[in-house]
């Protein structure tokens, strides 16, 4: 069963009612994140290409928005990075042509230091970029990221790009118990943050199963008294607000649930057999976990989603 590009709409916690555009195969990232609800990165790259045919997937774009779908952002993130597709901009301009819809971009970063990466993303409405450490070598333990990436470089490009990209930016700040969540590694990257030119500092955490077990999420308080060395643009946005309850994604959770009755499964398991998007497949499960109705244990460096003990 193929896997569609466009996915949703699903609900996120600070977009609303999102239809997901997937540039990416799973999972090419430049990163491998400690915290990542999706797994290990399979393909750690930083070479842009055509991933996806840009004809494949803004066919689908004109297909649900010809079929009325309702969304308050067309958001282009999903499975890996969206910026190593080398035809990022043109697409964003193109589904721009075909909608009201305001267009976000969710991106870690890893490739703004690239002048041409930063003027692809002008076009966007909002985009959301992260920056989770405050130097190299947290860098390197938190996002685990291509050696081609440079960190220096990289917060070089966030800056230069909050400066000049004329849409809304909101800055995505990932703290981790234990790590980044001490006040020490805070501040060094509160001291980066405060060159980016942001309309929200958003603190967030882990609320899914992360690829690595010890990456744990610190306390809300914590967080909260955290978010003050960010300034008053900071805000606390881990915990789920968004609508969780509409028809479409209530049958979705059904299907998801009805899967793990005939026992345990991975993400890629549930997904291929639902012919369902990685990522709508975790929102179902991130409810069915929250709700207690599903359980995860890792085996073998392997996550298992399952309604009963292993």
């Amino acid at each position: 069963m193929r896997i569609r590009n466009v996915f949703g709409p699903v609900p996120s916690r600070r977009l609303g009612r999102s239809l997901g555009v997937d540039l990416v195969p799973t999972k090419a990232c430049s990163y491998d994140c400690i915290y990542c609800q999706l797994g290990r990165t399979t393909f750690k790259t930083v070479e842009r290409r055509e991933y996806v045919p840009m004809t494949d997937i803004l066919m689908e774009v004109e297909e649900r928005l010809a079929a009325g779908v309702s969304a308050d952002y067309i958001t282009l993130s999903g499975s890996g990075e969206p910026t190593l597709h080398s035809d990022c901009g043109d697409i964003l301009r193109t589904i721009k042509t075909l909608t009201d819809i305001p267009v976000a971009v969710l991106t870690n970063s890893s490739l703004l230091g690239d002048p041409q990466v930063r003027d692809e993303l002008m076009a966007a409405d909002l985009v959301i970029p992260s920056l989770d450490a405050g130097d190299a070598a947290m860098f390197s333990l938190v996002n685990r990221p291509h050696p081609a990436v440079d960190f220096t470089v990289m917060v070089d490009g966030l800056a230069a790009f909050s400066h000049a990209f004329p849409g809304r930016l909101w800055l995505e700040i990932f703290l981790l118990d234990g790590l980044t969540a001490a006040e020490e590694e805070a501040r060094k990257i509160a001291f980066h943050a405060a060159r980016v030119r942001a309309d929200k500092v958003q603190i967030n955490t882990v609320s899914r199963p992360p690829t690595e077990e010890w990456a744990k999420a610190p306390t809300r308080q914590r967080l909260t008294e955290l978010a003050s060395l960010f300034g008053p643009r900071a805000e606390v946005v881990c915990g789920f607000t968004g609508t969780m309850e509409e028809h479409e994604f209530l049958a979705g959770r059904s299907r998801v649930l009805d899967l793990l009755q005939g026992g345990p499964k991975t993400l890629d398991d549930l997904a291929h057999l639902s012919g369902v998007n990685r990522n709508e497949t975790l929102k179902h499960l991130e409810v069915l976990l929250n709700d207690g109705l599903v359980h995860s244990k890792v085996r073998q460096d392997i996550r298992y989603f399952f309604c009963e003990n292993l």
